[in-house]
């Protein structure tokens, strides 16, 4: 996945301790995804979170399944 997709999330070790912002804000990715998880519609995701937009659910949800697709698989030494 290219980076420019996932332009709207944001990493910085002295906000939220480092987890998956959306930009300009201090909702995690992780707080998207569990109310998408727990029924809530984007409509009202957005209506509490007036600071974000539709486009930061979408990456929300892209940055979710890349993660979930990539893999760390150990070397082994021999």
């Amino acid at each position: 996945m290219r980076t420019a997709q996932l332009d709207r999330n944001t990493f910085h070790p002295e906000v939220m301790g480092g987890k998956t912002c959306i930009s300009r804000s201090r909702v995690t990715g992780g707080t998207l995804i569990g109310l998408l998880a727990a029924s809530q519609s984007s409509a009202d995701i957005l209506s509490a979170y007036p600071c974000l937009e539709p486009e930061d659910i979408d990456q929300a949800l892209a940055y979710a399944a890349w993660r979930l697709v990539e893999r760390k698989v150990p070397l082994s030494v021999q």
